[in-house]
């Protein structure tokens, strides 16, 4: 049995959710989140709580009956608060700032990065060294953060890059003489 998938989802107020078939859509303050779960299990909706069971007793119906659970709690999380990933830059001359819709960053490569967040997610840059991803879609939030990251990965020697806040990164001895 799985103990996510037992947990029904329950639906804040000014939140509603509609099923048709095995697609799932979400409305709340923040907009419209929309999730289609596969045969293998069952969403319904009944007194503001949704609540997820699988059909039959395969392994794959257990593996998407929690899946699917955690997805559909991400739809409710997402159209409610929404999502936010906070990156730090650390390293001298580097720093980040916005241009409008574009993320400009100096990380000591010879050319300056454009970066362009793609629909549903704002890019902010509140200070030179602080980078902030939030939109509704939690995947999608993730992936524009790892991108930004992707440009300059903290190195292990010095420290030196972009890296989640509160990241641990393991730093290295140098060479000795």
């Amino acid at each position: 049995m799985s103990r996510i998938g037992k947990k029904p989802v329950e639906l804040p107020s000014g939140v509603t959710a509609t099923v048709s078939g095995q697609t799932i859509e979400v409305k709340g303050p923040k907009g419209t989140r929309s999730f289609s779960a596969t045969d293998d299990v069952t969403l319904t909706v009944e007194d503001n709580v949704i609540t997820v069971t699988p059909r039959g007793k395969s392994k794959r119906a257990r593996q998407q009956w929690g899946m699917s659970r955690t997805q559909v709690q991400n739809c409710v999380t997402g159209v409610t608060e929404g999502f936010k990933k906070e990156l730090e830059i650390q390293g001298v001359g580097y720093r980040a700032q916005m241009q409008g819709n574009t993320l400009k960053l100096n990380l000591g490569l010879s050319h300056d990065v454009d970066y362009t967040a793609p629909e549903g997610v704002t890019v902010t840059a509140p200070k030179q060294t602080e980078i902030v991803v939030e939109g509704i879609d939690d995947q999608l939030v993730g992936q524009v953060a790892a991108n930004i990251r992707q440009w300059r990965k903290p190195e292990p020697y010095k420290g030196k890059g972009i890296r989640y806040k509160g990241e641990f990164i393991f730093r290295k001895e140098g060479k000795k003489k």
